[in-house]
């Protein structure tokens, strides 16, 4: 047999090559195209699929579990609503709301102080970090203060923030944006730190200026350590803004939670837990989302 009726025979097979479904690399049980063409993935994240099958099987167990668990009663004397007792709260929440506050404005109140301190402390912190990242003076000059203030717990802060500022917005975002502020400087300096001197000085060989070395070379190598800082700040100001809410708030998720606990209403609880945990994990998909269309470079040296 020839070396053309060998190949002759091999193409039709190469063609007729079941390709895995759409529905299987979304599951993440089956590699995409860019992936099957990789002969490395062991060491590579970019070669990592999305594992949703994965996800989606702990999301069931949870549920089986929970409910294993509240119809058998193993957890006395810990008390554990059932689905029903949930639901049941969740239904007149819906209807009535908190505390003559509709559970809407709960949630809403509690996004927007997150959003607002995570987008002011982004706002100071990324500058703040490229010129520690740039500057010596810059770098003298902050790094004691971010250095001594980032090991200390936002929570601890909170009865200087009520004396100065009372217990208003004011207070709870400043609170926010402090959590954020240090995460960011600390973030958008690394992401500095990281950007490999040979892409800058083949950008000055080309004939570039200080301003486009710091746009084309090094934010675009300082993005994914942003993002990256970004994320972070949002998981903090979370569990901040909940513990804010627990001292002096009438309104939140957090206040709602502290409030329940008093009447023992631990369904109540359970609500805002799920509630928080629902919202941070969208906040995470969102944020995984941009990066992946504001950042596709990344991992990719």
């Amino acid at each position: 047999m020839t070396d053309d009726s060998v190949e002759k025979t091999a193409r039709p097979v190469a063609a007729t090559e079941k390709q895995p479904s759409a529905l299987m690399m979304w599951l993440g049980i089956a590699d995409n195209s860019f992936t099957r063409q990789k002969t490395v993935k062991f060491g590579d994240a970019t070669a990592v699929n999305s594992g949703r099958l994965y996800s989606i099987i702990t999301i069931v167990s949870l549920l089986i579990l929970w409910w294993v668990i509240t119809a058998n009663g193993w957890v006395k004397p810990i008390y554990w609503p059932s689905y029903e007792a949930v639901g049941a709260r969740w239904t007149k929440l819906i209807d009535q709301g908190f505390r003559n506050v509709p559970l809407f404005e709960h949630v809403y109140i509690s996004v927007y102080r997150v959003l607002a301190g995570v987008f002011f402390g982004a706002i100071i912190g990324i500058p703040l970090g490229f010129a520690m990242g740039l500057s010596s003076i810059a770098k003298g000059l902050l790094d004691p203060i971010v250095e001594f203030m980032r090991p200390i717990p936002p929570l601890a802060l909170i009865p200087l923030f009520i004396l100065w500022l009372g217990i208003d917005e004011t207070a709870k975002i400043s609170l926010l944006f402090l959590a954020a502020l240090f995460i960011m400087i600390i973030a958008a300096r690394s992401g500095v730190s990281g950007v490999k001197i040979s892409k800058v000085h083949a950008a000055y060989s080309l004939g570039a200026s200080k301003f486009q070395v710091l746009k084309n070379v090094i934010l675009p190598n300082a993005l994914p350590e942003i993002f990256t800082g970004i994320r972070t700040a949002m998981g903090v100001c979370w569990g901040t803004v909940v513990a804010a809410e627990l001292v002096a708030a009438e309104k939140g998720v957090g206040s709602m939670i502290m409030i329940a606990k008093n009447f023992l209403q631990t369904d109540t609880v359970v609500i805002g837990i799920i509630i928080i945990g629902i919202i941070g994990y969208g906040i995470e998909m969102l944020m995984r989302l941009l990066e992946r269309w504001l950042i596709p470079w990344r991992g990719k040296g």
